[in-house]
């Protein structure tokens, strides 16, 4: 196609999608009936939102679309769901999935844009350009899920961080005096981490009735990191048979600690050759240089 040909089938595009945006404004503009009618039914039950006036409702239907089609694709609704609540995320694996499709929209316009300025320039074909705008979709919705499991861990090591802390305040409260739940209570409030989100939600489990047992051992289900798994079993587990509780917070914060320098120590030793380069590649040729230029100066000078 020449570029006469390009520029008119993109001002085609444009007007197109200019007509179709003022169109849509022009009904958005228009009061709706829900909207005129509810001042007068404020007092009846509501049974569903109302309809928000934007242009979102016109792609929900393809986006709901599209998620079915990534979910039978690809599976795995446990581990999203799993992942999602490690990650503590409010979502739904069907909203992660128009997530997903959102990513790769976005992917596949990057790649469209990059192939249309190859066209121009006469450097590229149709089908190359579809089939990079199809591998720039794909890689887009696999790099959500890839998000997702890079929150997860985030989650995860600050958790891990945080842990002594919270099992020592725990441990402190306990031996104070006070029962379980007044000592979870007082560590939530006191407290704000990512640690401090999962123990509300234990202790809001035992407020509606829950036993405290029954809710600590629902924490150690929906957890992913052992170390928590074994926190939430030994406050149940003591709890049940009435061992005491400040000792086990101890022996666990020191576990964690010594678990954390280990794990320290193992990644300096792993990566001991990647420390030696900027000793190698930097201090040394810095030092050398220092050592051996004013001998160098020195013999240009002496030097007939």
């Amino acid at each position: 196609m020449t570029p006469v040909l390009w520029g008119a089938t993109l001002g085609a595009v444009l007007a197109a999608g200019v007509l179709l945006v003022a169109t849509r404004v022009r009904a958005m503009r228009r009061p709706q009936l829900a909207v005129r009618v509810l001042p007068y039914v404020r007092d009846l039950p509501q049974v569903g939102a109302l309809p928000t006036p934007t242009g979102s409702g016109l792609l929900k239907p393809t986006l709901r679309a599209a998620a079915d089609t990534v979910e039978r694709v690809l599976g795995g609704a446990t581990s999203v769901r799993r992942r999602l609540e490690r990650a503590n995320i409010d979502k739904t694996v069907h909203e992660f999935r128009v997530e997903q499709v959102l990513w790769g929209i976005v992917g596949f316009a990057a790649a469209a844009a990059f192939g249309v300025l190859r066209m121009l320039g006469g450097s590229s074909s149709v089908a190359g350009s579809l089939l990079l705008c199809g591998i720039a979709f794909v890689v887009g919705v696999l790099a959500r899920d890839s998000h997702l499991t890079g929150q997860v861990r985030a989650r995860e090591r600050r958790i891990i961080a945080e842990f002594p802390t919270v099992a020592e305040l725990l441990a402190l409260a306990v031996a104070a005096g006070e029962s379980p739940v007044l000592a979870l209570d007082r560590v939530v409030r006191r407290s704000g981490g990512e640690l401090s989100v999962d123990l509300s939600r234990v202790l809001a489990d035992i407020r509606t009735g829950e036993p405290v047992g029954a809710a600590f051992d629902r924490l150690a289900a929906a957890t992913g990191l052992p170390l928590v798994a074994r926190f939430a079993q030994g406050v149940a587990i003591a709890v049940e048979r009435g061992t005491p509780l400040a000792d086990v917070l101890h022996a666990q914060a020191a576990d964690v600690r010594e678990a954390s320098r280990r794990e320290l120590i193992e990644t300096a030793a792993r990566k001991e050759v990647f420390m030696m380069v900027p000793v190698v590649f930097l201090v040394l040729p810095i030092t050398v240089l220092f050592a051996f230029w004013p001998g160098v100066v020195g013999l240009s000078l002496t030097t007939p």
